[in-house]
């Protein structure tokens, strides 16, 4: 049995292989009377399709989702909605040379020894093609939670050794996808694509950070103790091809501080019933909770484990043989993954909304009004 479905309240299950005819999703929960904008579902997919730019894959994919149920006049019905991407671009006699070897770093060996039996076409099911549906889930997240302004934004913040040097808060967000390697600040964007196109020329791949805020999330979403919101956050993320950590607020570098350094203090607003806190360490979250304040993560990616070099791989039968490189590959996948953090973060917000309860968010708006 695998494990396909994520949500709570609303829940996504993704089908579909790298090569396979579509890939596809089936939401449930999603609650009636949403006037879904369709453009801007098929915006997002052009943010994640292969072939945009010279730093992606050329695989040629256009991403158009057609959905088949759940959905009447543009409006969502409350019953379960069914979409599927049609895969239009295989090239599966690219792959056909490894259907009897394990590559380095790939699942090959993993699903094999799991189930038995693997689709080595493209990485058949481990593929981040299957991304793809969670964009579309995530879209329509997105659509839901402009209801509450809550706004979810995810970047490029660092490539290999090339970082952002500014915080989110110095940055204009809104100008991440003015440039194909998704970093709003120009100058690190155009050192990040140096890099890449370096890597790509040496027949090497790069991995790097995305960092992701959620802004105007009110305070009191998570559940204790197992559906904490970080916890949520982490596991949805951790789901993304080749996230290999998560930081929640300060993460890692909190450890080299003292508590009197990163103590988040309280104070109430001017004029309200609720509360603030005049610094952000905790990253909008303390005991599994939001409190108000920005929701920050930083997201792990690991360089692509396809290299366009002679590799060294071991074959069916445990012996050694080189594989010579084939097939149309990412040189770095951040540049299409940011609208996939953005779509699984919206997802985790938009569940604990709804799960949060009509009685709940009614208190919780009185309190942050």
């Amino acid at each position: 049995m695998q494990s396909n479905t994520i949500g709570h309240i609303i829940q996504l299950t993704t089908f579909g292989e790298s090569h396979g005819k579509a890939m596809g999703g089936v939401i449930t929960g999603f609650p009636a009377g949403l006037l879904v904008d369709m453009d801007f579902i098929q915006q997002e997919l052009a943010k994640r399709k292969p072939g945009q730019s010279e730093l992606t894959t050329q695989r040629k994919e256009e991403d158009e989702v057609e959905f088949l149920s759940g959905i009447f006049e543009g409006i969502t019905l409350g019953t379960p909605i069914g979409f599927i991407i049609r895969n239009k671009d295989q090239q599966s006699a690219d792959y056909e040379r490894l259907k009897d070897v394990y590559r380095p770093s790939h699942a090959d060996y993993t699903w094999q020894l799991k189930f038995g039996i693997r689709d080595y076409r493209g990485g058949g099911r481990s593929s981040a093609r299957e991304t793809v549906s969670r964009v579309v889930a995530g879209a329509l997240a997105k659509q839901l939670l402009q209801h509450w302004n809550i706004s979810v934004s995810a970047y490029v913040s660092a490539v290999g050794e090339v970082q952002c040097p500014f915080s989110y808060t110095e940055l204009n967000l809104n100008a991440t996808y003015l440039n194909a390697v998704r970093c709003p600040h120009t100058e690190t964007a155009e050192r990040m694509t140096q890099a890449i196109e370096q890597a790509r020329r040496e027949g090497d791949t790069l991995g790097g950070v995305i960092t992701c805020v959620i802004q105007q999330v009110p305070a009191g979403l998570g559940q204790p103790v197992f559906a904490k919101l970080h916890a949520d956050l982490a596991h949805a993320l951790m789901g993304i091809n080749a996230v290999k950590g998560i930081e929640v607020g300060d993460g890692f570098s909190i450890t080299e501080k003292k508590g009197s350094e990163v103590k988040d203090v309280w104070i109430k607003k001017e004029g309200k019933e609720s509360f603030q806190t005049l610094t952000n360490h905790s990253g909008g979250i303390q005991g599994g909770i939001s409190n108000g304040q920005d929701i920050l993560l930083r997201v792990a990616f690991k360089p692509v484990s396809t290299l366009q070099q002679p590799l060294e791989v071991m074959d069916l039968h445990g012996e050694q043989k080189t594989l010579n490189p084939e097939g149309r590959h990412d040189p770095c996948v951040l540049p299409r993954a940011a609208v996939i953090v953005e779509a699984m973060a919206a997802w985790v917000i938009c569940d604990h909304l709804l799960w949060a309860g009509t009685d709940t968010l009614e208190k919780i708006k009185k309190l942050w009004g």
